[in-house]
Order: C-alpha cells, then structure tokens, then sequence
C-alpha cells in the first residue's frame, strides 16, 4: 500500500502537493498519508474526464464488459487485502469487510451484464414517410462522493453502472478512507479501464474539490452517500449548471417485530440489522417496537444476543463489534445514550464506552419520545427498544420522521406483511429480512432520505440519457 502514500489517481498517478494523515480508529496507529486534492486538481480531472468520456463513450457496451469482469475477478483476487486495508482504515471487523468486497463486487459483475441491456425503442409511426426511434446514451462525466463505512461497496454501486454506461467518473473517497478507493482504481486500470475513466482524488476538505465539480457544467451528474444536510447542499449547488442527480441519504429505520414473530428468528434478524459495522450504516435499525404480547420475551432474548456479542480488535476473526470510526463518532453515541439515561430510560445491557473508541452494545427500554435517539439517527451500537399496541399504531410511529431510507417488520402473517410493507413509506422495507441489500435490486430512499436509485437495472438509469430520433424515409 506504500506505493499509494500522497498521489492520486487521474490519467495515470500524481503526487500531490499536499497530504493528510489517517490513523486506524481501532488502534490509533497511522495507516498513511493520503493525497490531499483540491479546486486545481479538480478542474484538471474534469479535463481528463472529458477526454477520457468522449473516447470510452465510443466503445461499445461489449468492450466495456470486458473489462468490468476483470474489475470483478481482481477484486475478488485481491479480497482478504483489500478487507485488511478497510479494516485498518475504519474499523470494520474482519469478516464483515471480506462479505462487502464481495457485496463490492457483485455490482461489478451485475453492470458488466447489465450494461449490454440498455436497450432504446423503437416507436409507433404517426406518419408513413418517418421512423421513431429512442435511444439510451451516457450522460457524461459524473462526480461521486463516497462514504467512509462502506469504502469499497459504495464506490462501486456508483462507478460500475456509470462505467457500463459509458461514462466517465470522479470519485472523492471519504477523508477516513481513501486507500481503499484508490486501490480498487489501481485495479481498474490493471483490468485495463482506460486512463481517465475511473479518477480517485482524496481531499481533508471536500468543499473546494466538490466546488470544481459543481460549477463545471462538462459534468453532468453528481451522486452522493451521506448525511441530509450535505445533500441538501449539493442539491441547492447542482441547479446552476442543471445536473442529474442521486442522493442516499440519512436514515431512521425503523423495525416492527409483531405479536406472531418467531421470537429466535426475530431476535437473529435485528441484530444482524442494527449491529452489524458498530451500527454504523444509514439502514441500521435506530428504534425497535415490539408489540406488547411479545415484548417482555423478546427484549430477555435481545438482551442475552447483545450481551454474546464480541467486542473488540477488528482484525480477529472472533470479533462481532469494532470500534466507532472517530472521536465525533463516539462523542455523539455517548451524548444520544446519556440523554436517554437522563430522561428516564434504562440500559438492559451495556451503556458505556470502552478504552478507545469502542462503545459497549446496548439495549435500552423505556425509551421515550424526545429523546435525541429517536429524533437523531444514532450511527453505534445502540438499540432502543418500545412497545407497541396495536398495527396502526406501529405504522404511524414507524412513519412520523423526515426520513424514508429503509424499514423493517417481522411477522408470521403475510396478509399482515403486505399492508405493513405498502404503509411504511420507505423506499426499502425488509420484511422477516434485516439485511436485504443486494446489487441486482433498488436501493435509495424517499422523503429527506434521497432521490434516485441504486442498484438493479434502476441503477444503470441513473447515468443514461434517452435521445428522440425522428428520421423520415421519403
């Protein structure tokens, strides 16, 4: 990894003139100094992005395969590295970072085929001396801005449609983990992705990097992970030059387990959805309403599965539960759960931190409205638990928030799990499913949440254009 200390990725490799320092949240050791990019080195990648556009654009959907297959067999090739190098950068446990290479990949592998399909129409004439036609092209260069708790997966749920597209793309990896981005863009110009297709600029401040990308009109899309606030800028920021945008952004998930639940699966199901990355994904369940018949039982067996967890060193095969990925991380984790302590809630399991940055995983009842973990997405390792009555009323709890990413419910009644999943307004409901994500299927959400889609052939769409051809014959 040395060899990526300070340079970035554009038509080939750069050193930047400045850099930054990352350090593992586990240890707090350093793990490298990354490229620290800015307005000038923007505007020089939209350049490049341009160039690289009008040439792969030319391609056809065949040869770009290609080389998102090799993408695809050098990812898993490389998999146990690239986990160990995520796993330094933020902590995810091991076993979890070698099942998102994987998860990475697989929207490789999918857009690789998916991008032979971006099929246009032909369309009924109105008059017999013309031909309609409708076709898909690339939109253009496109910008993505990448999240630090999913590095690999996350990048190519963004760049692999964009690529089978024909596009270019510009990619600013989180400031926590930029080496995990710019090893998988060493691997797509091994794979022979042309040089300027795929670019990885690093940058400590984000805003006069973005600030090139936003007021360039060459780039025509923008796709962003991350919180609302910042997406609402990007958004405010993309209607001058007019572009396309995706946008996933915070979440509140909600997770409904109902009388009918079988208790040991249930109980499996939400804490593989709220604890799995420390509880730090933006579909991770942040408040959990069980239904009174069953609520008693099944916080004593929640309880006994929170407290079997593993904490500790990310690199060990055992561990379950890693460290926060920052000190801001923690600070807000420890402040959402004082709050709830202080306001008359109460921790059936952990409750407090550990040396570094790691938080205990904690089960909390009597939970209350107003307190800031029911009003704040939480991002840890801590689960609040709240009875409910009545279907209605779960639903209209489960839906009073800005947010509408993902939602979950478990019941034995299907009749049940249809109404409830058509009532949650979420654009991801899991039913009897704590981790549904998968890359052939549609992932965004609605309300404050985000606009667009990724994944599936919804994905693809993202990054296409579709052009009216009238031709007349005579």
């Amino acid at each position: 990894m040395d060899h990526l200390h300070g340079r970035y990725l554009t038509d080939g490799w750069h050193e930047a003139r400045a850099s930054f320092e990352t350090v593992s949240p586990a240890t707090g050791e350093p793990v490298g100094r990354a490229a620290d990019c800015g307005l000038d080195e923007g505007r020089q990648a939209i350049e490049i992005a341009w160039a690289a556009f009008e040439r792969w654009r030319t391609t056809t959907a065949f040869e770009r395969a290609g080389v998102l297959r090799r993408w695809h067999g050098l990812m898993l090739e490389h998999l146990d590295e690239l986990a160990r190098l995520m796993v330094r950068e933020m902590g995810k446990p091991l076993r979890e970072a070698r099942g998102e290479v994987a998860y990475a990949a697989s929207f490789v592998e999918w857009y690789a085929e998916e991008g032979k399909r971006t099929y246009g129409s032909w369309v009924p004439t109105h008059a017999a001396h013309k031909r309609l036609l409708a076709i898909r092209q690339p939109v253009g260069p496109t910008y993505a801005v990448t999240p630090w708790n999913f590095p690999a997966a996350m990048l190519t749920r963004k760049a692999a449609p964009a690529l089978a597209a024909g596009c270019s793309m510009i990619v600013k990896p989180a400031e926590q983990t930029p080496f995990t981005a710019l090893r998988l863009g060493e691997l797509w110009a091994e794979a022979g992705g042309p040089p300027g297709t795929l670019q990885v600029l690093p940058a400590l401040d984000p805003v006069p990097l973005t600030r090139a990308m936003m007021d360039d009109p060459r780039v025509r899309k923008i796709t962003f992970t991350g919180s609302t606030e910042v997406g609402r800028l990007l958004y405010r920021q993309a209607a001058d030059t007019i572009k396309k945008l995706s946008l996933e952004l915070g979440g509140h998930a909600p997770y409904l387990v109902f009388d009918d639940a079988d208790l040991e699966r249930s109980v499996r199901e939400v804490v593989a959805c709220k604890f799995r990355n420390a509880g730090q994904t933006c579909v991770c369940t942040n408040r959990i309403y069980v239904q009174e018949g069953i609520h008693d039982a099944f916080v004593a067996a929640f309880a006994r599965a929170v407290g079997d967890l593993r904490v500790g060193d990310p690199m060990s095969e055992d561990t379950d539960v890693g460290p926060l990925v920052d000190a801001q991380g923690l600070a807000k984790v420890e402040d959402h759960v004082a709050d709830a302590l202080a306001r008359g809630a109460r921790a059936v399991v952990g409750g407090g931190r550990r040396e570094g940055l790691y938080f205990d995983p904690t089960l909390l009842v009597g939970v209350t409205q107003g307190m800031k973990l029911l009003e704040e997405e939480t991002f840890g390792p801590v689960a609040p638990v709240l009875r409910f009555a009545t279907e209605d009323e779960a639903i209209a709890r489960a839906n009073a928030t800005p947010y509408g990413l993902a939602a979950y419910l478990y019941t034995n009644d299907l009749a049940r799990a249809m109404r409830v999943a058509e009532a949650l307004e979420y654009g991801i409901v899991g039913v009897n499913d704590g981790v549904p994500g998968v890359a052939h299927a549609p992932f965004g959400g609605v309300k404050q949440s985000g606009i667009g889609r990724e994944g599936g052939p919804w994905g693809i769409e993202e990054y296409l254009e579709t052009k009216y051809v009238s031709l007349g014959i005579g």
